[in-house]
């Protein structure tokens, strides 16, 4: 919120000889948009109410609970997938294996998505050679190039972190490139006319300005991760919360798969909180310049 000093002049006070100036007055701007309140008690209603909808219509018998089973059911299924474990597993075997896979897959897509996107965004000649292959795979749902990884790589780990790797790929490079061709060439021509180098020029302006738009690719890239983790997992895993989802589906276990989408939920939604902290931490400058 921004807070503009403004004094009211009294033409009758000025006219008047040693009058006294009246003091400066604080006039607050109206916010624009949402502004700067805080959201977590409206979300936290909302997810209340969701709560309280889905145990009123489990509670009617309206919709059998072999379909949708009541929030006491599914934290019942949670308690004991938690200490007994499921489908040849425990809880923390299922989760410590997919999260290898999510974490290996974004180590891989970042470390060559970054350099690849800023390139693209510098030279036309990298744009040219990579803008057409990204663009024709990234439209493709990963179950669509999920036989080609089977046939090429097999069935281990390698095909499923390649499968999640190239799901998560493009939108690091997009969201790389991007931040680069949005750089206003006012700084460029503001560096180059103080002496900036090109190294100097890479790092001091052409990075930071692309930082932000890097951070929220990774986190839309988390998310895809997440969403192709189910279908990287069923290439003959034994381990996974993906694995345990779609086992749980195969016996109509239909509590356990609740349990399965909430844990890959909250996975999610903690990867997400923690990009969040991490872009106040490396770009507080986001949306205040």
């Amino acid at each position: 919120m921004t807070d503009l000093a403004t004094t009211l002049p009294d033409l009758g006070v000025l006219s008047r000889p040693h009058a006294v100036t009246p003091s400066p007055q604080l006039v607050r701007m109206r916010p624009f948009g949402i502004g700067e309140g805080s959201t977590v008690v409206i979300s936290l209603g909302t997810g209340a109410f969701l709560l309280w909808v889905w145990w009123l219509v489990g509670r009617s018998g309206a919709v059998p609970h072999l379909f949708l089973p009541t929030p006491a059911e599914v934290l019942a299924a949670a308690v004991t997938i938690f200490q007994d474990g499921y489908a040849n597993g425990t809880l923390w075997e299922h989760l410590s294996a997919s999260l290898a896979r999510i974490l290996s897959a974004l180590a891989i897509a970042a470390s060559i998505g970054i350099p690849l996107g800023l390139l693209m965004g510098l030279n036309r000649w990298a744009k040219g050679i990579l803008d057409a292959p990204i663009e024709f795979y990234w439209p493709l749902p990963p179950l669509a190039y999920l036989p080609l990884m089977i046939i090429w790589l097999g069935i281990g780990e390698v095909s499923k972190i390649a499968l999640l790797t190239l799901a998560m790929f493009a939108p690091i490079l997009l969201s790389a490139q991007a931040g680069v061709r949005s750089l206003p060439i006012d700084r460029i021509n503001a560096a180059l006319s103080l002496g900036a180098r090109r190294r100097h020029l890479f790092f001091e302006i052409v990075l930071p300005s692309a930082l932000p738009e890097i951070l929220t690719g990774v986190r839309i890239a988390l998310g895809v991760g997440w969403s192709t983790l189910v279908a990287a997992e069923l290439i003959a895993s034994t381990r996974g919360i993906g694995y345990m989802t779609m086992s749980a589906s195969h016996f109509l276990a239909t509590d356990v798969v609740f349990v399965g989408i909430a844990i890959i939920a909250a996975c999610a939604f903690c990867f997400s909180f923690a990009m969040r902290l991490l872009e106040r931490v490396l770009v507080p400058w986001k949306g205040k310049l």
